[in-house]
């Protein structure tokens, strides 16, 4: 067993959270659960590679004609799983002051890339799991579930004039994240909470500057994302 899951939560308590769970009558949401959980569960320790439908319904107690009747295939069972352990994680912050929202989100994302399992996850999805198109779909799917939650807090910071009008806000999330991961995956290095404060402070300041200003960006947020539909995230 991968050691990041010493650590994991109790049999009963979720390592996706899904609030259908607790409604009365929500059997289908708690199979759900149980597959979603066996799927993340089945990546730390087997990795993209070894994950099949086989384990996962041995793990989570599901039979594997139920598993292919509702899922169709093994990469839409593990895409599900992680975009829905990747929402779990994600605290949206609104302070009224987008420093301090970009340096409670660099912090979000450091508590995510150093928890035990979360970490184990993110390492078998963007480290281990080789370079195919469905891995590389999976990645992208992961990074835009969460910054599609996070986009707003630079959208509220245009609108109070505490950025420049135009300012990318895709650019913003991503340059907050892209050196945590970058410290993580590829130089191998400790993360710590002045990373994550440098992160995003040099992201504020910049986007403060006007770097990530765009002349002549139209105003989307009233407009269909133009995000593929295939890439939303899914519904919860």
């Amino acid at each position: 067993m991968n050691p990041a899951l010493d650590r994991r939560p109790h049999i009963g308590v979720s390592l996706v959270h899904d609030a259908a769970t607790t409604r009365p009558g929500g059997r289908t949401a708690q199979v759900r659960q149980r597959v979603l959980d066996a799927i993340v569960t089945e990546l730390i320790e087997r990795g993209f590679g070894g994950l099949t439908v086989d384990g996962v319904a041995a793990r989570s107690g599901v039979n594997k004609t139920t598993l292919y009747r509702r899922w169709g295939t093994r990469e839409n069972l593990i895409v599900e799983a992680v975009e829905a352990f990747a929402v779990a994680q994600v605290h949206v912050p609104d302070t009224g002051n987008i420093d301090e929202d970009l340096r409670l989100w660099a912090h979000c994302i450091l508590k995510t890339l150093t928890d035990p399992v979360s970490s184990a996850l993110v390492r078998a999805v963007f480290g281990g799991a080789g370079e195919s198109p469905p891995v590389r779909h999976l990645r992208h799917r992961f990074w835009l579930t969460r910054a599609e939650l996070v986009i707003p807090i630079v959208h509220r910071a245009v609108d109070r004039d505490q950025l420049p009008p135009g300012t990318n806000a895709e650019e913003v999330i991503r340059h907050v994240g892209a050196p945590l991961y970058y410290r993580l995956l590829v130089l191998a290095e400790p993360l710590t909470p002045e990373a994550a404060d440098l992160a995003a402070a040099v992201t504020a300041t910049a986007a403060h500057a006007g770097v990530f200003a765009e002349p002549g960006l139209v105003e989307r947020r009233s407009e269909p994302s133009h995000i593929p539909e295939e890439d939303q995230p899914r519904g919860r």
